[in-house]
């Protein structure tokens, strides 16, 4: 732990004083060294190829011993070293890992299980303590074999290989992580290891690698104007070698910049081996339609409309970071909020044309398109006027429910109706739903939140009824309507659910320009 510290210190030295670096970088290719995420009491990922690495001198050989294997491998020019453990079965059962070099030099990290491993990334909503949520602490009392490994808030405005974390055997303090980690681990029945990579407020730009401005024009954009802003690059400097805490203005600084969280809290972590990410956050990105605003600095963003195609970006280079093409990713869709923008060409907040955080919500579920990405519905959660709602219990059992189904591949019902297709029949609209079995309202009253609209695009609340599994809708002052648009607005009053109780999904059949 002490040489781990070293490292991380050092690393931060390098950052600060690149005329130090290179001493400090031969003094380390001297001695063997183990990756900063590898520590006593961590997780590894069962059933999958486990990476381990480090550095050690220039062409020694490095032996790895955990579980009955043995793996060997030599350094290269530069001393670094990278191996895989074949797939480890889950358990209880801590063991040691003994790491040597053919210089005689050895490190020992003890009591290592081995189980289901998830990032667990995002903003405030993800970062938000287990003390704020009063059933979620109450789960914390009866809660085994979680541990937890929380990535300390720093930037970085080059790729960093170490970080400040360490493996406890306690649970990690965020109320999402955690209960998705209580519910996963009963569901799993093996240790659970979360790692929690989360800092409020920030953008998904701030946990974006450089490299995405070649897929992202908004964001090269975004990054050739960070580039070019000396006065803001030296007071990140600033901040960084200055003492600690930072004081609370710099710390919302540095946290709302592109790029620089991914180099100190995300890249660090790759390529340890998980089986997947589950992502919470988006509300930076919905202070605009378009994005790239300029003034103030800090909303200079995707935007939501933008977001979609940032998100898929986002994914597809995670899963090159990790060389895991199948790295499952799970996100949190915004749950209600009733703020409207000044843009938005209407005041009344449950009108589908407001600009509001459906249109986040949207951009979020698009992403359900890609290979092992699931999203959680949230539309019946939330707060009208709360950013930070508190019930987050829903969403760690969604999670869970949703990894025990794509994961643990078991038979559990983890979504709520989704459209398959809307068929029209003169004034009339019927809905066929996947996931509807037990169709029914939460209130027994009719389904609330349809909305019909013809080529005019004004849209009309609509009479809605359930037929058997299918939703069919009118509306008398409508004739020959075309599109649907469900709960598309910020707080919709959703009540619509299957037998398994989870909200129908938000959607829209039209495809107008917002």
């Amino acid at each position: 732990m002490v040489f781990n510290k070293l490292i991380q210190r050092l690393t931060f030295l390098t950052f600060c004083f690149p005329y130090t670096c290179t001493f400090a970088q031969q003094a380390f290719q001297e001695s063997l060294q183990v990756g900063s995420i590898f520590q006593p009491h961590m997780v590894l990922q069962r059933d999958l190829p486990v990476t381990i690495w480090g550095q050690a001198t220039a062409g020694s050989q490095i032996t790895v011993s955990f579980a009955n294997q043995i793996q060997t491998t030599i350094t290269n020019e530069q001393g670094s070293w990278s191996l895989q453990l074949a797939p480890l079965k889950g358990s209880y059962s801590p063991k040691n890992m003994t790491i040597l070099s053919s210089n005689n030099q050895k490190i020992v990290l003890a009591d290592i299980l081995v189980g289901e491993v998830w990032i667990c990334a995002g903003q405030s909503n993800m970062d938000m303590a287990i003390g704020r949520v009063k059933d979620i602490q109450v789960l914390s009392k009866s809660a085994k074999h979680i541990r937890s490994l929380t990535v300390v808030h720093n930037v970085a405005l080059t790729e960093q290989k170490s970080m400040q974390a360490n493996w406890q055997t306690s649970l990690p303090d965020s109320a999402v992580a955690f209960s998705f980690a209580y519910y996963l681990q009963q569901r799993a029945d093996v240790p659970v290891g979360i790692i929690l990579s989360a800092w409020g407020s920030s953008s998904i730009e701030a946990w974006m690698p450089r490299d995405l401005t070649k897929e992202l024009a908004y964001f090269n954009t975004i990054m050739q104007e960070f580039d070019a802003d000396a006065d803001r690059i030296a007071k990140i400097n600033r901040i960084l070698s200055g003492p600690l805490p930072w004081t609370r203005i710099d710390d919302v600084y540095l946290r709302r910049q592109p790029n620089i969280l991914f180099n100190a809290m995300m890249n660090p972590l790759v390529p340890y081996t998980v089986r997947g990410l589950v992502w919470y956050q988006g509300e930076r990105n919905t202070q605009s339609m378009h994005g790239l605003v300029k003034d103030p600095w800090y909303k200079n963003n995707s935007g939501m409309l933008k977001y979609k195609d940032a998100l898929q970006a986002w994914i597809k280079r995670y899963r090159q970071q990790w060389d895991n093409s199948d790295m499952h990713f799970m996100l949190v869709m915004l749950p209600r909020f009733n703020a409207l923008l000044n843009t938005s060409p209407t005041k009344e907040a449950r009108h589908p044309n407001a600009h509001s955080w459906a249109w986040m919500r949207e951009a979020q579920l698009a992403v359900q398109s890609m290979k092992n990405v699931a999203v959680i519905n949230t539309i019946d959660l939330g707060h009208p006027t709360n950013i930070h709602p508190l019930d987050k219990l829903p969403i760690g059992q969604r999670l869970a429910n949703a990894a025990a189904r794509n994961t643990l591949h078991q038979t559990v019902e983890a979504q709520g109706p989704v459209l398959v297709k809307a068929v029209i029949s003169g004034s009339n609209v019927r809905l066929f739903f996947e996931h509807a079995e037990g169709l029914r309202t939460v209130n027994s009253k009719a389904p609330d939140e349809f909305w019909l609209a013809n080529d005019s695009q004004k849209w009309v609340k609509d009479d809605a009824k359930i037929r058997q599994n299918t939703v069919l809708l009118s509306s008398p002052s409508l004739q020959n309507p075309l599109y649907v648009r469900y709960a598309f607005s910020g707080f919709p009053q959703v009540n619509l659910i299957n037998a398994a109780g989870l909200p129908a999904q938000p959607f829209r059949t039209d495809h107008f320009e917002p």
